[in-house]
């Protein structure tokens, strides 16, 4: 297949970056990874006037702990980066997990995690771990800068909060008392798969108390989403597997999933059960697995 005409920009710094796409508006679009981009230009779902590659902005690769403020995630790294990154490894290891599952080698080597969050498609690995563990984003323009949690950046499907002009900088998952997460997804074959439904939770457990919890959805309702009426449910209460059974059943009933080529909407409800019931018990026994 050919691909349109287009012209090419790379920008050598963000602040470049953000002046080019002030000024080319609605006539450019981003290159992170291509992994999405590229193939809906070969399909003609795209047809841009301009790329941007962001290519050269290195400062964006890279995955480093700052005081105060936690682990910071450049938006160009790659899937394979965060899964072998010692740093991760060491403090959050579901994210490493759940990037290892995403996609094939040659894909997770392009792909990155700012890309994986800007499409805003609800069957997305990434989002739903790191809204687990509280991360926050950083978007930037030439107007400026401005931040916000993560939970707060998708608003249907496919459609996000970013605005013209903008890119996504980096993310941040913040230093915290959490002593467990997990992300667990059930796809139609052994790897590579996209989630027919993926659930990440994270705990804070102190003896048999679960003190607090996070349960997020993916491929559950048009947007990734936190199922908060089983967070309200679990806080605080004696840890058994009664418990977590009914967590799960709460977590399913708040869902809103679709039918699909990949599930019906009952099938994928009776995932949410069982996945937020099994994530949960192995956060709680295993810590950050």
């Amino acid at each position: 297949m050919y691909m349109p005409d287009f012209a090419y920009h790379a920008p050598q710094n963000l602040d470049e970056a953000c002046t080019l796409l002030a000024e080319l508006g609605s006539k450019a679009i981003v290159l992170a990874g291509g992994t999405d981009v590229l193939h809906k230009m070969k399909v003609g779902k795209l047809a841009p006037e301009n790329l941007v590659s962001l290519k050269h902005l290195d400062d964006l690769r890279t995955i480093r702990h700052e005081p105060g403020r936690g682990i910071v995630i450049g938006a160009l790294t790659s899937h394979n980066a965060i899964y072998t990154s010692k740093l991760l490894q060491e403090r959050f290891l579901s994210l490493p997990m759940a990037a290892h599952t995403m996609a094939s080698n040659q894909i997770c080597n392009m792909g990155t995690v700012g890309g994986n969050i800007v499409n805003g498609v609800p069957s997305a690995d990434l989002p739903p771990i790191l809204i687990a563990l509280n991360a926050s984003i950083r978007l930037v323009s030439v107007k400026g800068e401005r931040t916000m949690p993560l939970e707060d950046f998708f608003h249907g499907a496919a459609e996000t909060v970013i605005a013209p002009g903008e890119l996504l900088a980096d993310i941040t998952i913040p230093d915290q008392p959490t002593t467990g997460s997990t992300y667990m997804k059930f796809g139609l074959r052994r790897s590579g798969a996209l989630a027919v439904v993926g659930v990440a939770v994270s705990v804070r457990v102190a003896g048999d108390t679960l003190e607090d919890a996070r349960v997020v959805l993916a491929s559950a309702a048009p947007t990734v989403m936190r199922a908060k009426g089983a967070e309200d449910f679990l806080r605080g209460k004696k840890i058994n597997d009664d418990l977590l059974a009914e967590a799960g059943e709460k977590a399913a009933a708040e869902s809103r999933p679709r039918d699909s080529i990949r599930g019906s909407a009952e099938y994928r409800r009776n995932l949410v059960g069982v996945l937020t019931k099994r994530a949960l018990r192995k956060a709680i026994d295993e810590g950050h697995v």
